[in-house]
């Protein structure tokens, strides 16, 4: 099993609502076992996260590595009717 702490980019913050990353698929090949496919096309999870630290002694604010959230199923909740009252309508 591939490291899920592994990273796969770096990237630097260049405007309010853009950041450049640097990909790095070699890295990203090592979590090939983590990939899905969906509607014919392979898929996976990643996370965009800053840097504690920001910027790095490179420059870098932010960071890219394998989502690995999995979020709990929850019980679908069923309506009961304890009403015995016969209304009519």
């Amino acid at each position: 099993m591939a490291d899920k702490n592994l990273y796969v980019a770096n990237g630097v913050q260049k405007f309010e609502d853009r950041i450049d990353i640097a990909l790095n698929l070699t890295r990203l090949k090592d979590l090939k076992e983590f990939f899905y496919d969906f509607n014919d096309c392979k898929y996976i999870n990643l996370k965009v996260c800053k840097k504690k630290v920001s910027p790095d002694q490179f420059g870098k604010t932010h960071y890219v590595k394998y989502n690995d959230f999995i979020p709990e199923e929850q019980e679908e909740e069923v309506f009961v009717d304890d009403d015995t009252d016969d209304i009519g309508f």
